[in-house]
């Protein structure tokens, strides 16, 4: 009988044991919080500018809290071209941003970046990939659908900084602009952009 109950035991301790380690796998399932996107308005930008491009970040993506505006940093501005320089904007904001956040940075100033050999090239926005912050302006869009463009320029460089490159499919946000500027012809992500988003832990308005 001595020797039945300790049978029976040790196979109770067996079950518990199972039980335990098939439990391990579940926990780890739990759904991690989704990205926060942080909208980072710097002073120049009009507050209805930044509602509207706000909104429009919205209806791609819904978590996204909105920051009191600040000053450009002084080591950003580049004085020779009355510009500030996108990298030394996104080494800025990078420091503020803490894990499992992206910035971006908006304004209505002229940016720019090295591109190749020209040290100072103009652009819409940067942002690097992958990365914790990225920047957009306003200053090089076209006066018509101005805050939808911006927007969009915000998106695609959002993107980046999630590690996505730029797409072949010409509505897609990820769209290479290629010096010029295609947002109008651009609608949503693509299908692939937005698969790679979602594994990023993005939570998309509509899927």
């Amino acid at each position: 009988m001595k020797n039945n109950n300790f049978v029976g035991l040790l196979f109770l301790a067996f079950l518990i044991l199972s039980c335990s380690e098939k439990e391990k796998p579940v926990r780890n399932l739990e759904q991690k919080k989704a990205v926060t996107l942080l909208i980072q308005p710097f002073q120049d930008i009009k507050p209805e500018n930044l509602e509207k491009v706000v909104a429009g970040i919205k209806k791609v993506y819904p978590n996204v809290e909105v920051l009191e505006a600040i000053a450009f940093p002084e080591n950003t501005y580049y004085k020779e071209r009355n510009r500030y320089r996108a990298d030394s904007i996104i080494k800025f904001l990078n420091g503020k941003t803490k894990d499992g956040f992206v910035t971006i940075g908006l304004t209505s100033k002229d940016i720019s970046a090295t591109r190749g050999k020209i040290k100072d090239f103009g652009i819409m926005g940067l942002g690097y990939r992958p990365g914790k912050a990225c920047v957009a302006s306003m200053f090089r869009l076209s006066k018509e659908n101005m805050d939808e463009q911006f927007y969009k320029i915000a998106i695609h460089e959002l993107g980046h900084t999630q590690g996505l490159p730029h797409c072949p499919e010409k509505t897609c946000f990820m769209r290479d602009a290629e010096g010029k500027n295609p947002t109008n012809e651009e609608t949503d992500f693509c299908k692939k952009c937005k698969t790679f988003l979602i594994n990023k832990n993005w939570k998309f308005s509509s899927i």
